[in-house]
């Protein structure tokens, strides 16, 4: 077992979110998780899946837009 399992804290900390957004990412089961016991663990591995499904990659323009008249 050489993957870090991370606590609800180190998620939302690495997000930039508070505690509650990985504890509702927990309860929906949009992320993976370990119980052990009573506790929860996020394997890093699930983190950068969750960030990797959500990244928006930018739009690539053709050509510039200048002189558009909305």
């Amino acid at each position: 077992m050489s993957e870090r399992h991370l606590s609800v804290d180190q998620v939302a900390e690495l997000l930039g979110t508070s505690v509650r957004f990985p504890r509702r990412l927990i309860e929906e089961r949009r992320i993976r998780y370990v119980k052990v016991g009573r506790h929860v663990r996020i394997p890093e591995s699930a983190v950068e899946e969750f960030i990797r499904a959500r990244t928006v990659q930018p739009l690539r323009r053709s050509r510039p837009r200048y002189g558009r008249v909305a």
